[in-house]
């Protein structure tokens, strides 16, 4: 057990931190499994399956639970898996990009003080 009272504060993050890993971990886990399983039962919840299990790949890595490069890959098995089984992407992730792009209004730039003379 540590005396010093930094090495205590680490001990105390360092918990945090594994418990907050080890959700994300099972979250991660939970979700791929089920979009596997969705392809295995033909369902049409399978588009849906696989935006929850892309949303926790991508968590995942945000978090720095997960390496990048790891995520990539991951990410491009579960769209090659989805691929092979004839899963279409879903009409809300489409609709999300056209709204993306709204346009933005532009400002008006400043006036310049008149000259006093």
């Amino acid at each position: 057990m540590p005396i010093i009272k930094s090495a205590k504060k680490r001990v105390r993050v360092a918990r945090k931190a594994t418990i907050r890993n080890v959700k994300t971990k099972r979250s991660l886990k939970e979700a791929v499994k089920a979009f596997h399983a969705s392809l295995k039962s033909g369902g049409k919840k399978s588009a849906e399956a696989k935006s929850k299990a892309q949303s926790a790949i991508d968590k995942a890595g945000k978090k720095n639970v997960m390496h990048k490069n790891k995520v990539a890959r991951k990410q491009r098995q579960l769209a090659a898996a989805a691929k092979k089984a004839g899963v279409k992407p879903t009409a809300k992730t489409t609709a999300k990009k056209a709204a993306a792009k709204k346009p933005v209004a532009k400002k008006a730039p400043a006036k310049k003080p008149a000259a006093k003379k």
